[in-house]
């Protein structure tokens, strides 16, 4: 019997080609859509359900999974500053990029098999020691994410063995990463594949060739 991966965010990007990858190598598929996706209905095989990781009444995705991936982003407000951030800009990128993720994540757990791994789309950028400052505003919600993650790891996927990743999919070529990123969205979707599916237990904060990142 095949396995079984749920994508969530999978209408577009890196998301899509997630799907498409995991398709190739004999995966089950379950992608969810915010709001209605061609492409992702164009996939021949792939169950489409509809999910916002802002919006908890959502949440309820029947099946047991050996894989969930959790790609949610937004950049944030165009001036990602810090002194110029509204209280709603704040709340709409926290949510959508750091307690939207966590909050589906636990939800979603105990749908995970045991053994099996729960991913996060996060980003070097998320990354302090890594930080050159700018981009305040997304910067701030991956190292959240990837705070909330490890936290998800330790106190509640350790018992059953769950892997819980936190992804850096590399500089891709998408909406968010524009023209001029160094790799495909196939080139990243073939290396987090391959990190998935060689996950083992614990968390790890790894980029898309599965080299562990400085948090």
């Amino acid at each position: 019997m095949s396995k079984h991966i749920l994508i969530v965010g999978a209408s577009r990007g890196i998301g899509l080609g997630l799907a498409e990858e995991f398709k190739s190598r004999g995966w089950q598929v379950t992608g969810t859509e915010r709001s209605q996706s061609d492409e992702l209905h164009a996939l021949e095989g792939v169950d489409v359900a509809t999910l916002d990781v802002t919006d908890p009444s959502t949440f309820d995705i029947e099946g047991e999974f050996d894989a969930v991936i959790v790609n949610a982003g937004i950049t944030g407000a165009k001036h990602q500053s810090s002194e110029k951030a509204t209280s709603d800009e704040v709340a709409k990128v926290m949510m959508t990029n750091a307690f939207g993720p966590a909050h589906l994540g636990k939800k979603l757990l105990p749908q995970i098999k045991e053994g099996g791994s729960l991913s996060f789309m996060s980003s070097l950028m998320g990354s302090i020691e890594d930080s050159s400052g700018g981009y305040e505003l997304y910067r701030t919600s991956k190292t959240a994410q990837n705070m909330l993650a490890k936290g998800i790891a330790e106190q509640d996927a350790k018992e059953r063995g769950v892997a819980v990743l936190s992804l850096h999919p590399g500089w891709v070529q998408t909406d968010m990463g524009g023209p001029n990123a160094k790799i495909t969205v196939e080139e990243s979707a073939k290396g987090l594949a391959d990190v998935v599916e060689n996950a083992s237990a614990g968390y790890a904060y790894v980029d898309y060739t599965g080299k562990a990142l400085p948090f």
